[in-house]
């Protein structure tokens, strides 16, 4: 369990580094992000510049939504673990293969469940 929770808290530390990157937590909204829009530089009459910044944040936001879903599994997973209900299935209730957990720690349900 320990090794399981010492991944979870690893994989939670590079996400939460990779969202630094080009994004800020919203205060706000719990385990919200929001990409920073690129600046390329103040020159308004550079269209070039000004698609780039917005293909760039699309992009990002893309990524950052990925990575939000990411980690709030891996939180998810780590708050079962405090709770004492980490391992079983949120369909079944039954308990998740240990193979499957050292694979996917943050899984949330059994192979059965998953399919």
């Amino acid at each position: 369990m320990e090794d399981l929770k010492s991944k979870l808290n690893e994989e939670k530390e590079r996400i939460e580094k990779e969202l630094s990157e080009f994004a800020t937590k919203d205060p706000k909204v719990k385990g919200d992000w929001d990409a920073k829009f690129p600046s390329y530089g103040d020159h308004r009459s550079e269209q070039d510049e000004n698609a780039d910044e917005v293909e760039e944040f699309e992009a990002d936001v893309a990524i950052e939504h990925t990575l939000e879903l990411r980690l709030k599994d891996v939180n998810d997973a780590l708050e079962k673990m405090e709770k004492g209900n980490y391992g079983k299935c949120e369909e079944c209730g039954g308990d998740i293969n240990p193979e499957r957990l050292k694979a996917n720690p943050e899984a949330r349900t059994c192979m059965n469940c998953a399919k």
